[in-house]
């Protein structure tokens, strides 16, 4: 690295440190949303609450169909935002 790039990028260096902070807090937390361990524990808790009455039968398949469809869906990793418009290709 030379030393005008050094003098340049220093000053955005915790910018730059905060950004990747970011990042893998949000890979850590669809890792955790994916842990087959939650969905089970996310399922036998909405089967718990139906056993007791708490839910319906309808909501009862609603949230299933939630759960599950969380662990079917795949994850965008850089998902389009605004400076990337729908009409551009």
């Amino acid at each position: 690295m030379g030393l005008i790039s050094l003098l340049f990028g220093w000053p955005l260096a915790p910018v730059q440190g905060v950004i990747r902070l970011g990042e893998l807090i949000q890979e850590q937390v669809e890792a955790e949303m994916r842990d087959p361990a939650v969905i089970r524990r996310e399922l036998e808790e909405i089967d718990e609450a139906a056993d007791e009455g708490v839910i319906s039968e309808e909501e009862h398949a609603e949230q299933m169909e939630q759960v599950l469809q969380k662990v079917i869906e795949p994850v965008d990793p850089d998902p389009p935002g605004p400076e990337r418009g729908a009409g551009r290709r």
